[in-house]
């Protein structure tokens, strides 16, 4: 799928701030996020939509999702997390991702209203990055941390 902005992120033809790439996933942050550290996650085969996922990925990409959930609490200090998935309809590429979205309370989120934002340049971008990448690092699978005794 040449044409597919993502899967060029996956082979890494077009570069992208990489939060977390694996067997199964890459995750990289938005560059139009709703919030600071918003990650979006994508199999590394391209599949348009949830439907389309073979069964056998399915848990394997949402423990990457549940411990970048995680990882975006810790690493940024929010309070929770909107993860989303958007199938056809409101979906900017055709290629699954899951939006991964730092939230806290009263930061002015209501409903399906997605304000859009920008990071203050490249170095901000790559910054965002590396926090998330080190809290998702020392978080195992099962989202407990590597240090936890």
């Amino acid at each position: 799928m040449g044409s597919c902005v993502f899967c060029q992120i996956v082979s890494g033809d077009l570069a992208a701030h990489i939060v977390v790439r694996d067997e199964v996933c890459v995750a990289f942050l938005d560059r139009r996020p709703v919030f600071e550290g918003h990650v979006l996650v994508v199999p590394h085969e391209h599949h348009e939509t949830l439907a389309d996922l073979p069964g056998d990925l399915v848990g394997p990409l949402f423990q990457r999702v549940q411990r970048l959930e995680l990882a975006i609490e810790r690493g940024l200090g929010a309070q929770g997390a909107w993860v989303a998935i958007n199938n056809r309809v409101s979906q900017s590429v055709p290629h699954l991702h899951v939006h991964v979205v730092p939230r806290t309370k009263g930061d002015g989120l209501k409903g399906f209203f997605w304000p859009r934002r920008r990071y203050r340049d490249e170095d901000h971008l790559a910054e965002t990055a590396a926090v998330l990448a080190a809290a998702y690092t020392e978080l195992g699978l099962d989202g407990t941390s590597r240090s936890a005794g």
